[in-house]
């Protein structure tokens, strides 16, 4: 069985501006969709991300505030899943509640191990 990154990027734009029950509906979703693969043992892992953070560029490493990218385009956080297969994996992933929005998508790769 191989470990695969599982990116998610985009989703509800709106999502700070709801309110606390319906913040509270769409969490449930998540822990729905982790909580089923951890029981399959497939779930290694994951995390929200920060809005913020830094970006370091080239031989100068030169470090800039960001990332700056379009809000469809932001990574939100992300998680490591077990699969037999890259199409497995992907599978694994429609089952995202990111993907509920038109801006929201999950990038799937497998992670080389060394």
């Amino acid at each position: 069985m191989a470990e695969f990154l599982l990116l998610f990027r985009g989703g509800d734009p709106d999502f700070f501006n709801q309110s606390p029950e319906q913040m509270q509906a769409q969490m449930e979703k998540w822990n729905q969709w982790m909580g089923g693969l951890a029981k399959q043992g497939k779930l290694m892992g994951s995390q929200p991300l920060e809005h913020g953070g830094k970006t370091v560029h080239g031989k100068k490493k030169a470090v800039v505030d960001g990332p700056f990218a379009e809000g469809k385009e932001v990574i939100g956080g992300y998680l490591i899943c077990k699969a037999d297969t890259i199409e497995e994996a992907t599978e694994i992933s429609k089952g995202c509640p990111i993907l509920e929005h038109e801006t929201g998508s999950v990038e799937v790769r497998a992670i080389r191990l060394m």
